[in-house]
């Protein structure tokens, strides 16, 4: 087989060494998690836990494939984030940074782990307390919880991605909670973390996608956020963001010889997936990206806010909401499987009997993920 032909194979959740690499960064990113969940204590600052959370990815995928025939790249696909209570997503701190944790917190947690772009993505919340979660806490956590359990049944062959926006609203609602608008889940490809076919949260005259169905071996980020409020997050402060992604498509002489070294720096370090700002020199960074990005060459992940008010493969706190799930469609929802089976007809690859089924059904777990506010 030529290096083209195997190239091509690779792209295909058919062939095992794809299935491989993704669950490698899929149990990478899981213990990463558990590492980052066991640290949000009282008093403990986010800067610090989203250094730990971003070093163990490293450490991790930087022990594999060593010795491969060609350069295999692995490490970070997405910066560890840690937004708290009514900061919806994307916060990730400089190191100058002095944001505490403290005791009642929600915490919605982002991360995720990529081998040879094969990328495996996680969300989850957790309360910064002991015992039980009571209340609207409870409610919006398995408000998130649930639709996630949902779409994941739902993002299957044949299934649009418009059954998923409607089903995961419904949900939401019977917790007496809102999906969060501007919410987009992407099909995950090899060095691609926001494919083309996309599952839209909540429709608004201001967002629209196309419709699609989804297909065999296909793979997606289910990126879910559910709130207390009114589930229509604003950016308050440009100055908070610090995660950007360098957009391929785009280029322009740079006049600040700042913002040439910066831009440089990112071309030869994160060439194509999002990166955190804190890995770069902090005052050349606040001079350099503000051009890069004013002139489109970096897309930035703002740092969203609710209104003050107010998952995924960690096992969640125990639960105690208000609200409990009685609608018949949505119990029937969560009475489907996760795996799917493939259509028969099609010419088989050789591998282990049923590791296809397995591949499909795994993978989107690994990606799948959710979030509370």
């Amino acid at each position: 087989m030529s290096d083209e032909e195997r190239e091509e194979k690779e792209l295909d959740l058919t062939s095992p060494e794809v299935v491989t690499k993704y669950k490698n960064a899929a149990e990478i990113v899981n213990k990463a998690l558990q590492l980052v969940v066991k640290e949000c204590k009282p008093n403990a600052k986010i800067v610090d836990i989203c250094e730990k959370g971003d070093a163990f990815i490293g450490d991790q995928t930087g022990n594999m494939y060593k010795n491969a025939k060609r350069k295999i790249e692995r490490g970070v696909a997405f910066p560890t984030c840690l937004s708290v209570n009514n900061t919806v997503c994307h916060f990730s701190p400089l190191a100058s940074d002095t944001s505490e944790l403290q005791e009642g917190d929600i915490v919605k947690i982002d991360m995720g782990c990529h081998i040879d772009g094969f990328i495996a993505v996680v969300a989850h919340t957790h309360v910064v307390q002991g015992g039980p979660v009571t209340g609207r806490k409870a409610d919006v956590v398995a408000a998130a919880n649930t639709a996630a359990e949902v779409a994941l049944r739902l993002v299957r062959p044949g299934k649009k991605n418009k059954d998923v926006s409607d089903a995961i609203q419904k949900v939401a609602a019977a917790y007496d909670c809102k999906i969060v608008e501007g919410v987009l889940s992407h099909q995950l490809k090899q060095f691609v973390i926001d494919g083309n076919k996309v599952i839209l949260s909540v429709s608004n005259p201001d967002t629209r996608v196309d419709d699609a169905e989804f297909e065999e071996n296909e793979v997606y980020a289910v990126d879910i956020v559910a709130s207390t409020g009114e589930g229509k997050p604003k950016l308050l402060d440009e100055k908070q963001t610090t995660i950007y992604k360098r957009a391929v498509d785009k280029n322009y002489h740079l006049k600040m010889k700042t913002s040439r070294f910066i831009f440089s720096e990112i071309t030869q370090k994160f060439p194509i997936l999002p990166f955190t700002a804190r890995v770069l020199e902090e005052k050349r960074a606040r001079l350099g990206l503000v051009e890069c990005v004013n002139h489109d060459l970096l897309q930035p992940y703002p740092v969203l806010h609710e209104k003050p008010d107010r998952i995924t493969s960690h096992p969640l706190q125990e639960l105690q909401p208000t609200k409990t799930i009685d609608d018949p469609e949505i119990k029937a929802w969560l009475a489907l499987g996760t795996k799917t089976k493939k259509k028969g007809g099609g010419k088989k690859k050789k591998g282990k009997k049923g590791e296809g089924d397995k591949a499909d059904a795994e993978a989107m777990d690994a990606t799948s993920d959710a979030a509370a506010s």
